[in-house]
């Protein structure tokens, strides 16, 4: 099953297709995209019925994120060896978990304003729990995702690696439009294997990134074990998954996304997102705070 935000509307989508879910279930489930999750498996049960004889055309310049406000958004770092390796880092023990803070997502064909500094790509796959997950054995992690979605963790370096460990991940990471995820959530039936997923990133026109998920230090089963053993995972929350090599932050020289760039983003069976960058007349804010001379 695959499910889209159009035009603020929940959508199922087949084949280019998209079919209305609160016209179709005669109200029974709303438009709204977020509160589906909260009946996820009733919704599912539902959509399995869906005739798409009378649906119309999706409109991509419509579609919005899939999943327009999580309550949470987790995010895993250094997840792929090869991304360990050129961060001059060691293979973690444990996942290493920050936050994107929700107010960071937009959908998958928006502009995106570009804060100035060194802004870099990060291409990931996201899950998208589908019920309340605590304590869950690893046996059992993929019960508890929805589906699965494309995102790009953006990341403003120069914020996010300023200050005193453990520096500022989460703002670095949070400019609004750095958290976008798209075009559309799809289910793990969907796909051929659901823990073996290429992505990939081309900063216009050249592939800067290419992996596949089976090379995830903690694949998403584990992620969910993991972070479901400290808080409990809600309907609606985001797992950003990790990315593979090929950042432009240590690249020699550096690649980084610039006002006239086009970041195009890819999965299989998910599909593309493409992002521009819009110049702002703001400061870094860096460059807009000092230090108190007076201290308590």
């Amino acid at each position: 099953m695959r499910v889209a935000n159009q035009a603020g509307r929940l959508q199922v989508v087949a084949d280019g297709v998209a079919v209305d879910v609160e016209t179709a279930s005669g109200g029974r489930f709303s438009a709204e995209p977020q509160q589906i999750f909260d009946r996820w498996d009733e919704f599912t049960s539902w959509a399995a019925t869906v005739d798409f004889t009378d649906g119309a055309p999706v409109v991509e310049s419509e579609l919005g994120a899939p999943v327009p406000r999580p309550g949470q958004i987790f995010a895993v770092g250094v997840n792929y060896a090869d991304h360990v390796e050129e961060s001059g880092l060691t293979l973690p023990d444990a996942p290493f978990v920050f936050t994107k803070f929700p107010a960071s997502i937009t959908g998958p064909y928006a502009t995106i304003e570009h804060p100035g500094g060194s802004v870099d790509f990060e291409v990931e796959l996201v899950a998208v729990i589908g019920k309340e997950a605590r304590h869950v054995p690893v046996s059992e992690g993929w019960e508890y995702v929805a589906g699965l979605t494309l995102g790009q963790d953006l990341s403003e370096r120069e914020l996010q690696l300023s200050g005193p460990p453990p520096q500022q991940f989460a703002l670095g990471k949070s400019f609004a439009g750095f958290a976008p995820i798209g075009p559309v959530l799809v289910t793990p039936d969907e796909f051929e294997n659901p823990d073996d997923i290429e992505v990939s990133t081309v900063l216009s026109g050249e592939v800067m990134q290419n992996s596949r998920t089976r090379h995830l230090i903690f694949p998403i089963p584990v992620l969910v074990s993991y972070l479901s053993s400290i808080v409990p995972l809600r309907p609606g929350d985001l797992i950003f998954t990790g990315t593979p090599s090929g950042i432009g932050f240590t690249r020699d020289p550096k690649r980084l996304i610039g006002i006239d760039d086009e970041l195009v983003s890819r999965a299989d069976t998910i599909g593309e997102m493409r992002h521009r960058f819009a110049a702002t007349n703001r400061p870094h804010p860096l460059t807009t705070v000092s230090r108190s001379t007076s201290h308590v």
